[in-house]
């Protein structure tokens, strides 16, 4: 292949889908130096594709300019002038299909990534459940690039040298002594998240070892309250929240030595700066394809199916279903500990 290729890749929401494109990427340039890409996506996310080179940010204002048809028309008309030779839309819903589909009328290749839309509906129905491990949606996207002639290897995957702590960040967190360990317990839906009073049990517990530096992350007024409470003032437990833009989040998780999460945004961005990551699944499930990238199986903490047949009973964890609100009340405050604490040490 010769001269330079400028790939469009559009993945314009939400975190935890564009955290997990940001070591394909790494790849993508890395075994193909002649590659340039822009990613599509929205301006928030610009800090996960910092420091890659031939990757940057054109930023998606999908609620101002770029709103509705004529709005994202004008969106291509601007992407146009960046002299795109191939899109791969990673996002595959009606906003990135018309973007994709102005650029395939004017010639240019195209690849779209398969969502696997029957077979999650097969994997999380009630009735003639097909409960079995779908394909991983990172390698569902090295498909999309293979369809454009990129073939990327991701078995040894690289991950970006630890910066300094800025300073902004460690006027919070401190120098850097003993473990750091992240603790994300919120996630978008109910159905994903580990009752707070089991939570409490973990922090607690945790905390009681002194070489332990545990970091509470969330966001707005609602969850910076229950992290204070979850934090009780213990000087070895430090809320994060509101304390820092996304780009000092990610300078701080780097540092992690592990991340504790739901099945959320806070997973994959640890795991897309090559952090250990444990992650606590309730109404889905990662059959769906969605664990963090390149974390073993034994760190994705599931909630008993003996117990509760149904799940995962969501893809996304926004569908309740009667009789299954307590369903992570079948991971133990203990079986968690233990994990965190062999993980930590290994």
């Amino acid at each position: 292949m010769s001269g330079t290729k400028h790939i469009l890749v559009i993945r314009l929401s939400a975190m935890g889908d564009v955290a997990m494109t940001v070591p394909l990427l790494r790849a993508l340039v890395a075994q193909y130096p002649n590659v340039k890409v822009t990613v599509l996506t929205r301006a928030f996310f610009t800090p996960f594709f910092d420091g890659i080179p031939n990757v940057s940010v054109y930023p998606a204002d999908v609620v101002g300019k770029h709103k509705g048809f004529f709005g994202l028309l004008k969106l291509f008309r601007e992407l146009k002038k960046l002299n795109i030779d191939a899109v791969a839309d990673l996002h595959n819903v009606l906003r990135s299909k018309i973007v994709t589909k102005l650029f395939s009328l004017s010639g240019k290749p195209i690849a779209t990534t398969d969502k696997a839309r029957e077979e999650k509906k097969a994997l999380t129905r009630a009735e003639n459940k097909v409960f079995r491990q779908l394909t991983p949606i990172v390698e569902r996207h090295l498909d999309t690039f293979k369809k454009l002639g990129f073939t990327i290897d991701l078995s040894n995957p690289v991950f970006p040298d630890k910066q300094p702590l800025a300073a902004q960040v460690s006027a919070i967190s401190g120098e850097k002594s003993g473990k750091w360990i992240g603790v994300a317990p919120f996630a978008q839906h109910q159905g994903k998240v580990y009752p707070q009073d089991l939570m409490q049990e973990v922090i607690d517990k945790l905390a009681e070892d002194s070489n332990y530096t545990l970091f509470l992350f969330g966001g707005g007024a609602a969850e910076t309250a229950q992290l204070e409470a979850f934090a009780k003032g213990r000087k070895n437990i430090i809320v994060t929240a509101g304390k820092l833009k996304l780009s000092q989040e990610l300078n701080l998780i780097n540092h992690l030595d592990l991340m504790l999460s739901m099945d959320s945004g806070n997973a994959h961005m640890a795991a897309m700066l090559g952090v250990k990551v444990i992650t606590l699944w309730g109404a889905t499930h990662p059959y769906a394809g969605f664990a963090p990238f390149n974390q073993p199986q034994d760190y994705t903490l599931t909630s008993d199916r003996n117990q509760y047949p149904l799940l995962p009973t969501s893809i996304y964890g926004n569908k309740v279903v009667e009789g299954y609100k307590d369903v992570m009340r079948t991971i133990t405050p203990q079986v968690v500990i233990d994990k965190v604490t062999n993980v930590v040490h290994s």
